[in-house]
C-alpha cells in the first residue's frame, strides 16, 4: 500500500499525456481572463470607492473590456460623436505580451511531437484568447458603453498581438534563438559575424536611447507643474487613485514621447502643437498630469541639451561596433553601422504608432510621435555619429593592439602584482 501510495498518480504512459483540446481551449480563456484581471481588479476597486451612483457594475464591466482592448492597440470610439480613442496605455500592453509570451511558452514545452499534434495545442490555446476577445467585442459593441468597440479593426488588432506574442513564446520554448540578420552581401561588405554585431549595436542604441527618455522624463516631473494641475483637479480618493493609476498606464507612453524629444523631432500635443527641443508652441490641452509636464511657448534654448541622450547612445552603438570590427575592413564597418541603422526603424516605427494616437475629434485627433520622423531621426543619428564612431574606434584598437598602450598595460601589470603580492 505503502508503494502505490507513493507513485504518482498521474504517472500514465507516454501515448496517453497528450493534453485534449478543451483542456488547450480553457488554457487560452485562461490566460485571457488573467490579463483582464490585470485591468479588472483597479477598475472594480475605483467603482467600489467612487461615491458616484449612477454607475452600475456593467457599466464598470464594459470599462474593462474597453481597456482590455485598447491595450491590444485596438481603435475604440468614445461618446454620442464616436470620437476615436486610438492611445494604447503601452503598460497594458506589456503586461499582456508577457503573459502570452508565457504562455506560449509553457506550451512548447507541453507540446513534444510532430506535425499536426505539435501545432494543434497552440493553435487552440490562440482561438481560446480569441473567444475572449470576440465576448469583449460583444459587450463594448452597446451604444450605453463607455468605449464603444470596433468589431473587424479590434478583433484584428488582439489576433495580431496575441499572434505575436504566442509566437515568441513558442519560439523560445522550443530552444530557437531568434535569427539573426542575413543581408544578402558579398563577403567584402558583411563579414563573418556581422549579423551578431549588428544587434548588438542595436540593443545598446534601443537601450541607452531609451535609459536617455527616462532621465528626460524623471528631469520633467521634477522640473514640472503635474502636482500643481493634479491639485486642481480635486475629487476624492478614487479620483485621486484613478489618476495615479492612468498615469502609470500611460508612463511607457511619455517615454516614448520623451524619447522623441531628445531625438529633435519632438512630438504633437493637438493639431496645430508641437513639443520638442527646437521649440514649442501648444494650445489648450486636457488637464493631465501627464501633459502638465510641457514646457511653455518658446524657441530653442537649453532644451536642447536632451540631444545628449541619443548622442550618447549613438556613441555607445559605435563603441559596440568598432570593438568587434578589428579584422574587418573599412567598408564592412561602414556595411555594418548601416545595416543597424537601418534596423532601428521598423521598431520605431511600430513604437511610435503604439505610443501615439488620437482622443478625440478635432484638435485631440493627434497625439504623440509622428511614426515615420520618429524612425527617420534614429536612423539619421547612427548614420551621422555611429559611423564615424566606429571608424574611429577600429582605428584606436587596429592601432593600440586590445585598445591599451604599452603605459597602460604596465601599469595594470603593475597593479595585479601588488595584489599579488598584498594577498
Amino acid at each position: 500500500m505503502t508503494q502505490l501510495m507513493g507513485r504518482p498518480i498521474l504517472g500514465l504512459p507516454s501515448d496517453l499525456d497528450s493534453r485534449s483540446t478543451l483542456s488547450d481551449l480553457l488554457t487560452g480563456v485562461r490566460t485571457a481572463l488573467l490579463t483582464l484581471s490585470v485591468i479588472a481588479v483597479p477598475v472594480f476597486g475605483l467603482w467600489v470607492l467612487a461615491p458616484y451612483g449612477d454607475d452600475t457594475a456593467q457599466d464598470a464591466a464594459r470599462a474593462v473590456f474597453g481597456l482590455w482592448l485598447l491595450g491590444h492597440g485596438a481603435p475604440l470610439a468614445r461618446g454620442p460623436g464616436a470620437a476615436p480613442v486610438t492611445v494604447a496605455p503601452l503598460l497594458l500592453t506589456a503586461v499582456t505580451a508577457v503573459l502570452l509570451s508565457r504562455a506560449g511558452h509553457r506550451q512548447a514545452r507541453r507540446t513534444r511531437g510532430r506535425g499536426w499534434i505539435r501545432w494543434r495545442s497552440p493553435l487552440t490555446v490562440y482561438a481560446g484568447y480569441l473567444l475572449v476577445a470576440a465576448a469583449a467585442v460583444a459587450q463594448c459593441a452597446d451604444p450605453q458603453a463607455m468605449l464603444r468597440s470596433r468589431a473587424v479593426a479590434d478583433l484584428t488588432a488582439v489576433a495580431l498581438l496575441a499572434a505575436a506574442a504566442l509566437g515568441h513564446g513558442l519560439w523560445s520554448g522550443l530552444g530557437r534563438p531568434a535569427p539573426l540578420p542575413r543581408l544578402p552581401l558579398p563577403p567584402a561588405l558583411w563579414p563573418d559575424g556581422a549579423g551578431a554585431a549588428t544587434g548588438r549595436a542595436l540593443a545598446g542604441w534601443l537601450l541607452a536611447l531609451t535609459a536617455g527618455g527616462g532621465v528626460l522624463l524623471a528631469a520633467a516631473v521634477l522640473l514640472g507643474s503635474a502636482g500643481q494641475q493634479a491639485q486642481r483637479l480635486g475629487g476624492g480618493a478614487a479620483d485621486w487613485l484613478g489618476m495615479l493609476l492612468a498615469c502609470l498606464a500611460l508612463v511607457p507612453n511619455a517615454l516614448v514621447w520623451c524619447t522623441s524629444y531628445s531625438l529633435g523631432t519632438g512630438f504633437e500635443v493637438g493639431t496645430g502643437s508641437h513639443a520638442g527641443p527646437l521649440g514649442t508652441r501648444l494650445g489648450p490641452t486636457p488637464e493631465f498630469p501627464l501633459l502638465g509636464l510641457l514646457p511653455a511657448d518658446r524657441g530653442p534654448d537649453w532644451h536642447l541639451l536632451a540631444c545628449a541622450a541619443p548622442a550618447a547612445a549613438a556613441i555607445a552603438a559605435a563603441l559596440l561596433i568598432g570593438r568587434a570590427a578589428t579584422r574587418w575592413t573599412t567598408a564592412q564597418t561602414a556595411a555594418v553601422t548601416a545595416a543597424a541603422a537601418l534596423a532601428a526603424a521598423p521598431p520605431a516605427l511600430l513604437a511610435a504608432h503604439l505610443a501615439g494616437g488620437a482622443l478625440a475629434l478635432g484638435r485631440m485627433s493627434e497625439l504623440g510621435p509622428v511614426a515615420w520622423q520618429f524612425a527617420l531621426a534614429q536612423t539619421a543619428w547612427l548614420l551621422v555619429l555611429a559611423l564615424p564612431g566606429a571608424l574611429l574606434r577600429r582605428w584606436w584598437l587596429g592601432r593600440h593592439g586590445d585598445g591599451a598602450g604599452p603605459v597602460v598595460r604596465a601599469r595594470v601589470g603593475a597593479y595585479r602584482l601588488v595584489c599579488r603580492l598584498a594577498a
